[in-house]
């Protein structure tokens, strides 16, 4: 039957020239299978929820009806069938220099299948990886789907890798080729070349070779190998690929330990990217193109899920932002794509933030008073989901709200995420009083990326939202007040770890559900909430449990000067706090800098402190603002539910967190053990010598 629809589809225009029987292709892809090497022998039992072997077939969480009910398709099904509705459509569009480019879908389809064809003629074999270390880029796509086509594995691998990390990917996917984006990327796999024995080839897809190697190829070069290459081959492999099977591994950036290998299937990628566009009522291109901007790491699955699966399941156009998009160039390709969906880790949202209050600190007092009455206006309306905005709302919204959002470039915009990491309350609030409600989304690699997601019509401030159609969840060991491990169910569910059984038995329970390590509750409605992560979870020498992000929250909610906080007293008498200044970033490296952001020197002023530098606060340097932390502390403290959960010390260090520095995760979510292992002395001088506190309002003066 699959044969059959291969043939039908290939039939329809796509691939005219190329039409075989359905016995032809049987025996070609029975004769690729006998070839494969590294393969088990499937064993005739049905297949099983789970599966750790790279050529393992799973069950799928199939249901009866409903959206769960969907035939399944390999990705070359979905992207045939995008192709056959929305060939002329474009796709992609990026710029070089100064000039526009852009791929319609039916190129683009065909610059996947010649990438194949160069795959396998590089020797791609079956269920071998192909790894991709680089910025988001057409290429990236065209990499990622081809690997695909041809039987292997797309492979992310994240940018910031040292090459030990890279070589740790490249070995366990079994990359036999490696596609690099330019020298610097190249010389990590170089650095590590003779420790990959399944290596084949390099491909450099941006910049001119500095030095010629064998088996090292421009992204020109590697094209032309499958350009004239028989169509035959591939279409056997395409034709004898299960929606079933994996095709796409996720490496999950662990805080601890080595990453584990995420192992999704076709329909994992499929099917979420379908679930997800009718969640959250995404167009088809036949109505109005949707358009989104690639710029989140495609190493991780959120940003794959939006930029690749989704997008081309709707036909969308996806616009690529400019390498150094997160250090303050993302908000020219905003303005220059204007997309109609846009996904911002909560770090993005801050920024955005952070630039409007200190523009908005500069203007005038009129324009001041303007706005602080429009945002007013715009977050009571919002939050009492009025169906009859009053006139003021109309004002405010013609005065402020699309001035902000053509500024940002997001008058186009109806769906604005976050997710991938806790974004604050008063991040929620400020982007609502603007009238731009950032819907939460939540999930994880092992979910193919979204399990919940708020949208407009179904939306509760600091909740992310309902589980998606088709999918299922469950609250493991519940306390008295609802809070339980969160577990998934449906056929976003991955199929395990990459060689890593224990570790996958870990994750999925006898019955298939995903157990995800997060605590939380849902309200009568459906509605999420993440109330803590089981790991983060700290446990004081009295045996309290304490989940630390709400208390973090409150303190930068407290004390807007800060820029991170990290809760620290596992295993200790008290609760103890590191917090970081808000500071300039160089726009080069990401790095923090010494240098005080204009809204932090504004917030100093009006302290009474003169400081313009982390180093003339941190370490308890400055009066005015230790007066002002401390103040901050006090008041989270007085809302806290026990002795346990107050701080009783904190220390403001010397430079921010950063992605460079280590303290934070590709998605800017704090990395807690390395955190501990870097500050471990300011930790421990925070404990030495000193008894608990016996009252928290006596509390012990900041180191």
């Amino acid at each position: 039957q699959l044969d059959g629809i291969a043939i039908n589809t290939l039939n329809k225009g796509c691939l005219s020239q190329f039409s075989r029987t359905a016995d032809a292709y049987r025996s070609i892809a029975e004769a690729l299978s006998a070839q494969r090497p590294d393969s088990l022998s499937v064993p005739a039992a049905e297949p099983r929820l789970w599966t750790t072997q790279r050529d393992g077939e799973v069950k799928l969480r199939m249901e009866e009806s409903g959206l769960a009910a969907e035939p399944a398709l390999t990705v070359n099904q979905m992207f045939v069938s995008t192709v056959e509705r929305y060939g002329e459509y474009t796709a992609l569009c990026w710029k070089e220099g100064d000039q526009q480019k852009s791929l319609k879908y039916k190129d683009y389809y065909q610059t996947c299948r010649i990438a194949a064809k160069s795959f396998l003629k590089l020797g791609l074999e079956r269920y071998h990886g192909v790894g991709i270390l680089g910025f988001n880029s057409v290429e990236w796509f065209v990499a990622d789907i081809g690997a695909i086509l041809a039987g292997g594995f797309a492979v992310g691998i994240y940018t910031t890798n040292s090459p030990e990390a890279c070589q740790y990917v490249a070995e366990n996917s079994k990359a036999n080729i490696i596609v690099v984006e330019n020298h610097k990327q190249l010389q990590k796999i170089l650095q590590i070349e003779d420790q990959l024995p399944h290596l084949k080839a390099i491909v450099q897809y941006k910049d001119e070779l500095k030095e010629k190697r064998p088996n090292l190829y421009t992204w020109a070069e590697f094209l032309e190998l499958g350009r004239d290459e028989p169509d035959a081959p591939l279409d056997a492999i395409i034709a004898s690929q299960k929606p079933n099977q994996c095709c796409s591994l996720i490496y999950t950036s662990g805080t601890t330990g080595q990453p584990k290998g995420v192992m999704l299937s076709h329909d994992n990628l499929t099917w979420t990217a379908y679930s997800t566009a009718k969640h959250v009522s995404l167009t088809a291109a036949s109505q109005a193109q949707e358009v989104v901007v690639s710029y989140l790491p495609l190493s991780h699955i959120a940003a794959q899920m939006v930029d690749i699966w989704i997008a081309m399941k709707i036909g969308g156009v996806t616009y690529f932002a400019q390498p150094d998009a997160l250090k303050g160039s993302l908000v020219d390709t905003l303005k220059e794509a204007r997309p109609t969906a846009f996904m911002g880790v909560p770090r993005v949202w801050e920024k955005m933030q952070e630039k409007m209050k200190a523009v908005g600190a500069k203007s005038s007092t009129v324009r001041r008073k303007v706005a602080a009455w429009a945002k007013d206006v715009g977050l009571r309306t919002n939050l009492s989901k009025l169906n009859h905005a009053p006139v003021s709302y109309h004002v405010a919204k013609k005065l402020v709200f699309k001035k902000v959002r053509k500024a940002l470039g997001l008058d186009r915009c109806t769906k604005c995420y976050t997710g991938a990491a806790p974004i604050t309350k008063d991040t929620l609030e400020f982007f609502l009083s603007l009238n731009i409600p950032l819907c939460e989304l939540y999930g994880m690699s092992e979910s193919s990326g979204p399990h919940t997601i708020s949208r407009h019509d179904a939306f509760k401030l600091t909740s992310c939202g309902i589980e998606l159609p088709g999918c299922k969840t469950k609250l493991h060991n519940k306390d008295e007040e609802g809070n339980g491990e969160i577990c998934f169910w449906g056929r976003h569910v991955f199929m395990g770890y990459l060689n890593m059984p224990d570790k996958t038995e870990e994750a999925l329970d006898a019955e298939g559900w995903l157990h995800s390590g997060d605590l939380g509750k849902q309200d009568e409605n459906g509605f999420l909430f993440i109330t803590g992560r089981i790991k983060e979870l700290i446990i004081t020498a009295g045996g309290e449990n304490i989940p630390p992000v709400p208390i973090e929250d409150a303190v930068k909610e407290a004390v807007p000067l800060i820029s991170n906080a990290m809760l620290v007293g596992d295993k200790r008498k008290f609760l103890s706090m590191l917090l970081t200044i808000k500071c300039q970033v160089n726009p080069d490296t990401g790095d923090p800098q010494d240098e005080l952001t204009p809204e932090a020197v504004e917030l100093c002023r009006q302290l009474g402190s003169k400081a313009t530098r982390v180093s003339e606060i941190s370490g308890g340097r400055d009066p005015a603002v230790n007066a002002a932390i401390q103040e901050g502390i006090k008041r989270v403290n007085e809302k806290s539910t026990s002795n346990a959960q107050r701080i009783q010390k904190w220390v403001v260090l010397d430079r921010d967190f950063s992605v460079g520095g280590g303290e934070l995760g590709p998605t800017m979510k704090l990395k807690r053990p390395v955190v501990m292992k870097m500050y471990k002395e300011q930790i421990d001088n925070c404990y030495k010598d000193v008894a608990s506190p016996a009252t928290p309002d006596n509390p012990l003066p900041p180191k």
